[in-house]
């Protein structure tokens, strides 16, 4: 037999009220009787009867997704905490692919989850066009990327404080010969490069050292763009001696330039990443740590809470913490004339 709310009130020693509001991700249920509330729900069996919940909320129980590249290591780990948080609360993802600039039009013409989902999650920067099409939906609207947005709940770090804490470790390392590896291609209206790009720029001027364009190059934020774009600054008339890198993807192709040219990471060259990936300590990288998991799953609960609590005042912008993380790719530059 399926087991009931009731079954799992009595198994867990609640209410089936208090059972229904951990389940669906609502306030006034502490995480640790919430933890348990799911597991014995799991145990039991249970699943929430979905029709009968969206007969007598009018809810589709169903969250639209919006992404630039689902395959990229960044929005996949945000959208797999965030459906943690939605599917512990009962609601299915509807996902979307917006990768090229074709399905991007279409699907902002024909608004296709219009009445089909309860909220947005936008993984991708919409235009001024694009946002006033989703506002048009009357749902609660949540990124995780870019900066503060009219009808938006925001939740990102500081992009220019974390790059800044990244370059000027270098410079106080002593080194002068600082290049680049930046996104500049990635997703269509993305601000992250221009931020950290303009904190590199500012960080160079404070410590007196003078910009350098042949010290820059685009790396598509990817492995192969890191390492493509590390073989580019090792060509320049005066190569550097360090090397920041807008994301740990790209770091991770730059020090595979270095090995195949035979140079050692620190000695020759220092490297830092952006984001602390789940592979960044395994190659001991040094990086700015953000919560790119925690982006996700905080973003997914103040949408849920947005549903339950319609009239509560929810703040538009949540700035998660970074911090720089030393490890071994970073050292002061070798005597060799010059830096």
């Amino acid at each position: 037999m399926t087991a009931s709310i009731t079954d799992v009130a009595r198994a867990a020693g609640v209410s089936a009220s208090t059972v229904s509001r951990a389940l669906r991700g609502r306030s006034g249920v502490s995480e640790e009787v919430r933890a348990q509330i799911t597991a014995v729900a799991a145990q039991l069996g249970y699943t929430a009867s979905r029709s009968a919940s969206s007969l007598a909320s009018g809810r589709t129980f169903t969250i639209g997704v919006l992404v630039p590249y689902v395959g990229r290591w960044f929005f996949g780990t945000v959208l797999d905490a965030a459906e943690r948080v939605f599917s512990a609360a009962g609601y299915d993802v509807l996902l979307y692919n917006l990768g090229s600039p074709e399905t991007r039009k279409r699907f902002f013409t024909k608004l296709p989850v219009r009445k089909r989902v309860d909220a947005v999650l936008s993984l991708l920067i919409p235009d001024e066009e694009e946002a006033a099409a989703l506002r048009s939906l009357g749902v609660p609207l949540a990124t995780t990327v870019g900066g503060a947005r009219p009808g938006f709940t925001v939740v990102g770090i500081d992009d220019r404080a974390g790059t800044e804490s990244a370059v000027r470790h270098l410079v106080n390392l002593g080194h002068r010969r600082i290049g680049m590896i930046s996104g500049t291609s990635g997703p269509l209206h993305w601000t992250t490069p221009i931020e950290r790009r303009r904190a590199y720029l500012d960080v160079l001027t404070d410590a007196g050292i003078e910009h350098d364009a042949a010290l820059e190059a685009d790396g598509d934020y990817t492995v192969e763009g890191g390492e493509r774009a590390m073989t580019e600054l090792l060509a320049a008339s005066r190569p550097p001696t360090a090397v920041f890198a807008q994301s740990d993807e790209m770091a991770m192709g730059a020090l595979r330039a270095l090995r195949r040219h035979r140079l050692g990471v620190p000695d020759d060259v220092s490297v830092v990443g952006f984001d602390d990936h789940e592979l960044a300590d395994v190659v001991g990288l040094t990086t700015v740590a953000q919560p790119v998991a925690d982006q996700g799953a905080e973003a997914a609960r103040l949408l849920l809470r947005q549903l339950d609590e319609p009239d509560a005042e929810l703040p538009g912008h949540v700035q998660m913490p970074i911090r720089l993380v030393l490890r071994e790719t970073t050292a002061p530059p070798r005597p060799r004339g010059p830096q």
